[in-house]
């Protein structure tokens, strides 16, 4: 498949549809280090399908430069990542770079158009936070420009992924709209809200997906049957219980620092090899006395009495703890990854701002999540590399589609083209 991702991120959607040989003629992305993030996996794909996964190996371990890893996987003047904004002033230029794209690979035209736009103004966490201002946020029209991709490059199919609150922003009318648009474009869309644990992605996280196809193929594709995977043996402590112990502020990268083999979740995700033996970015944020010792009850909270830590039932407790006087607006600030259930919560974007809402569960650690472990929990491959400072590679992380739901829906996409 001829693939054009859109709104690209640090290419959680797109992993999926490498793993199934696409060509990309662009990713189009805005922020300048979820593109270098999808130079960088762009160039592993390269030296995949070339067997010279060694040249990666060797960044992963820091022996060649991020400029030496892209040059000799030819991904540093190719012009597949284009870090520019979408608006009316970069449409065009966007558009020509694409055909340049699609006319140096041979290509006659684009299969697929991927992706979503920023879901803050959908969002209802992000409603909530933006108040009266998100009815004139800009994000909310940037689908009009998706629409007006399908009207240039015509592909045979789409996917729209987007957070479930996307039917009932501004009162549904942005999905109504965002409806018509693709109508008029000659487009018949269905969609379904999935879940990335139906995928055998250990995370309870919801996401609407729309798969449209051009009206004269109404008769010939259907929206894909994905066959739900039922997880009864793995449990979210699989994702994390053969990564080192670590301390807040602190970063284990290298080999041999793995403390056990790859479990059978870890090989049937695809997360770790058996063989792999590489890791990085096993990377912590700092945190002061007082947010550890706030984790500690929380995890003590779970660990007891399989109850979730109020922030204003802790001033009863622990009253040195509490830092905020108006205790109803912090109630449910902080939230411990549970090892012992099938799904964790889901992964947010808001990680970059602290790790309050994703509490490591074991008590002798008390801090956040790793780097790592929050690409794990979104189903991330350990040999995936984010760039970037820890704040935005947090932000990449939960914005992400998760690979392995990514990958079936590719999969199902290529079965119907």
């Amino acid at each position: 498949m001829v693939v054009l991702d859109l709104f690209s991120g640090a290419g959680g959607l797109s992993e999926g549809f490498f793993r199934v040989n696409s060509t990309f003629v662009g990713h189009v992305e805005a922020d300048a280090y979820a593109c270098k993030t999808l130079k960088t996996r762009t160039a592993y794909w390269n030296l995949k399908n070339t067997n010279k996964l060694e040249i990666y190996y060797d960044y992963l371990l820091k022996k060649i430069s991020t400029e030496e890893l892209w040059q000799i996987a030819g991904v540093s003047d190719s012009q597949d990542v284009i870090n520019k904004e979408i608006s009316n002033n970069t449409f065009d230029d966007i558009v020509n770079t694409v055909k340049s794209n699609l006319a140096s690979k041979n290509l006659n035209g684009v299969d697929v158009i991927i992706g979503g736009p920023p879901c803050q103004a959908y969002s209802v966490i992000g409603r909530a936070r933006m108040k009266e201002t998100v009815s004139c946020d800009p994000r909310n029209f940037l689908y009009k420009y998706y629409v007006q991709f399908l009207e240039t490059f015509k592909p045979k199919m789409f996917i729209f992924e987007n957070v479930p609150g996307l039917k009932s922003a501004g009162n549904g009318q942005y999905f109504e709209d965002l409806k018509k648009a693709i109508d008029d474009a000659g487009y018949h869309i269905e969609l379904d809200e999935l879940i990335a644990s139906d995928f055998g992605v250990l995370q309870g996280r919801k996401r609407i997906i729309i798969v449209g196809w051009k009206k004269e193929n109404d008769k010939k594709y259907v929206y894909p049957d994905f066959e739900k995977i039922v997880n009864d043996k793995y449990f979210v402590s699989d994702v994390l219980n053969d990564l080192p112990k670590t301390t807040p502020g602190a970063k284990i990268e290298g080999k041999n620092k793995y403390t056990k083999p790859a479990n059978q979740y870890l090989q049937d995700s695809n997360i770790r090899d058996e063989g792999f033996d590489i890791l990085t970015q096993h990377d912590t944020r700092p945190h002061n006395d007082r947010d550890r010792e706030i984790y500690k009850e929380a995890i003590l909270a779970w660990d007891t009495r399989k109850e979730r830590l109020c922030y204003k039932e802790l001033s009863t407790r622990r009253s040195d703890l509490i830092t905020h006087k108006n205790t109803t607006s912090f109630t449910n600030r902080f939230n411990v990854i549970k090892a012992d259930e099938r799904a964790s919560h889901t992964i947010l974007a808001h990680m970059a701002m602290d790790g309050h809402y994703y509490i490591h569960p074991d008590i002798k650690q008390l801090r956040s999540l790793s780097i790592r472990e929050a690409a794990r929990l979104q189903s991330f491959p350990d040999d995936f590399y984010f760039e970037g400072p820890r704040t935005a590679i947090f932000r990449q992380i939960g914005n992400a589609v998760p690979p392995k739901m990514a990958e079936q829906i590719a999969k199902k996409i290529q079965e119907l083209i």
